[in-house]
């Protein structure tokens, strides 16, 4: 059986071929025994009632169920009933009797849990080796960490003993492991998967994460478990909207050059230019962002306020079993001691003034790309230098949830040593989805295989978005499509993309004339017309209503057939406004007309794209 695919489309559709749950019960306990790694499982379920709980399933109903008999992990901070709970501390264990609140969804939804993964102790680190249990073993290659503190969920979903593994992500521990063993980490926004259930790092940045083989199984999960939930006073609701096609082009700030640190470390640097690459081919516009003030973020999270959170999760424990813990993660948390009330509120004013001075910056663009990790370290490395290696990690990730960024991590190739690469997108709060379908199109430009698996990419087909949500549809066919100058005002409207397409072949696309600064008009035409490029994007009735009121003549609001024959309301120009007006049809849209016209100095590029 162990040539059974566990990326959930090829399981399920196993599933559908009569394939038992059973079946897959079988294939995960061979896997264990071939990884022969005791270091990524500090729990295993019994057997028998794992094949109990398949049974219990009943027929394959992934309607009902979407999760159905799909196997995964959980990160032992994070509680299941029944299963011990010991934080990579053993002094430390307790038996719950109550599922954590995502683990409880997930089971709901057909999810059947394998058992607990090994973490650096009380989720303090990103290298994945300051446990007492074995280390586990990096999935790429052994020489080196598996990163931390998920490690031995990323490890078990690499190789394919899972199908996903949930992890927590307070500084980056949802995204390094990933990096490091060529998976895809979905860190939700704050609160948007409850963590009532999770032993606390810091309460109030914690993140449940989740790990896959792609972007479309992370974001299922994600659909799945996010759900605000009043046993949890930071969780909050955020939109799960099914993951769609994104819009054609994103605006991606980059640090900018002279900001990069990858340590000494060509190849990841290489990596990264390479990634960024595949990003412009895939349409999308780098901006260069000087990232001094996301660093200085970044060194916040060991400083005063946030350390000493460390030590009030586990305060009752250290203060009596301290010699208990990994002595390096005692030295860390230890450091609140020495800390004063005063010192704590120093480090959330410095937030506070960076977030508020980098508000605008990170709202400037659509995205951000970093690299996940500077570098690679090897075992030996981290044992001898402990602290300013897992620091190292850290640069990329320390500032994010500080920041209330939601982020995933999605590997991009293998760097020229065969080392994995991997970037890391992040956008605001709530943008989950938009990450995750540009994660989506950047894990399939790769080409790499799933993990440590060798299996293929499956065919991810991007899926429209809900059409009945209450929201009206608007077709736009100039400066409001997606990476033009106006597109912002959709933005700031709360407008999402549904979809990039064609009108029906009956239309003729104009440059207005006398217009100050030029601007398109689309006419519908008995005959003679052509198909030509438009974005719908969705609004609120409310939202929809501005933009009628806002828009002027000769434009209007009317009714636009699509290449598909469905309908949507779009800007359309009255036909006593086309006197004079130069027919662009040709082009095919106002994209690539002002793509040409930018070349020719009669035309000031600026003035062209400054309005609908």
């Amino acid at each position: 059986m162990s040539d059974i695919r566990f990326d959930f489309g090829n399981l399920h559709a196993a599933y559908a071929a009569s394939l038992p749950a059973s079946a897959m019960v079988e294939t995960v306990f061979e896997r264990i025994a071939a990884a022969a790694d005791p270091g990524i499982f500090i729990h295993l379920a019994d057997k028998a009632e794992l094949l109990a709980q398949a049974e219990a399933l009943g027929p394959f109903d992934p309607a009902a169920k979407p999760l159905w008999g799909i196997p995964f992990a959980v990160k032992d901070n994070i509680d299941v009933a029944g299963m011990p709970t010991t934080a990579a501390c053993a002094e430390y264990a307790y038996t719950p009797q109550k599922d954590a609140t995502v683990v409880a969804r997930l089971k709901a939804a057909g999810a059947l849990v394998i058992g607990k993964t090994n973490l650096d102790q009380f989720a303090t680190g990103l290298v994945g080796v300051r446990s007492p249990y074995p280390i586990p073993k990096n999935a790429i290659d052994p020489k080196l960490v598996p990163g931390g503190s998920s490690s031995g969920s990323a490890v078990a979903t690499a190789r394919g003993i899972v199908s996903f593994a949930l992890g927590t992500d307070t500084a980056g521990s949802g995204r390094i492991p990933a990096g490091l063993n060529s998976i895809i980490g979905l860190k939700p926004t704050v609160g948007a998967l409850s963590a009532a259930g999770v032993v606390p790092a810091c309460r109030t940045l914690d993140c449940i994460s989740v790990f896959a083989l792609t972007v479309d199984d992370a974001y299922a999960v994600f659909k799945v478990a996010a759900a605000k939930d009043e046993a949890d006073a930071y969780s909050r609701t955020i939109a799960a909207p099914p993951p769609a096609a994104r819009p054609p082009v994103l605006t991606v700030g980059v640090p900018a050059e002279s900001d990069l640190e990858f340590f000494g470390d060509d190849a990841m640097q290489a990596g990264f230019a390479a990634a960024l690459s595949m990003l412009k081919e895939l349409g999308c516009k780098l901006v260069e962002i000087p990232f001094g003030d996301f660093y200085a973020t970044a060194n916040l999270l060991y400083e005063g306020a946030w350390v000493a959170e460390r030590y009030a999760a586990i305060r009752g424990f250290m203060d009596t079993d301290e010699a208990a813990m990994h002595p390096v993660t005692r030295q860390i948390i230890a450091g609140a001691r020495r800390l004063s009330a005063s010192d704590a509120f120093n480090g959330l004013y410095a937030l506070q003034a960076l977030k508020a001075k980098l508000a605008p910056v990170i709202a400037s663009v659509d995205l951000f790309c970093v690299p996940t990790a500077p570098t690679h370290y090897s075992v030996d490395a981290v044992l001898a230098d402990p602290i300013v290696t897992n620091s190292r990690l850290g640069t990329y990730t320390n500032f994010v949830n500080l920041l209330d960024m939601c982020g995933i991590a999605v590997p991009t190739g293998t760097r020229g040593d065969s080392l994995p690469m991997s970037v890391t997108l992040l956008s605001a709060a709530g943008k989950d989805a938009l990450t995750a379908a540009l994660a989506r199109d950047l894990h399939v430009a790769s080409g790499l295989t799933l993990g440590a698996t060798g299996w293929q990419q499956p065919n991810a087909q991007p899926k429209a978005g809900p059409t009945e949500d209450g929201t009206i549809e608007l077709v736009v066919v100039g400066a409001h499509l997606s990476g033009m100058p106006l597109n912002g005002q959709l933005k700031l409207a709360g407008a999402s993309f549904s979809r990039a397409t064609m009108t029906s072949p009956d239309y003729r696309l104009y440059e207005l004339a006398d217009q100050i600064p030029p601007k398109p008009g689309l006419l519908r035409v008995g005959s003679g017309g052509a198909a030509i490029e438009v974005e719908v994007w969705r609004l609120s009735a409310d939202a929809f209503g501005r933009f009628v009121a806002a828009t002027p003549p000769p434009l209007g609001i009317g009714t636009i057939e699509l290449a598909d024959g469905t309908t949507a309301k779009g800007f359309l120009a009255e036909t006593a406004g086309l006197s004079a007006a130069k027919d662009i049809s040709a082009y095919g849209g106002w994209r690539r007309f002002v793509g040409a016209a930018s070349s020719k100095p009669a035309f000031l590029t600026s003035e062209i794209l400054a309005t609908e």
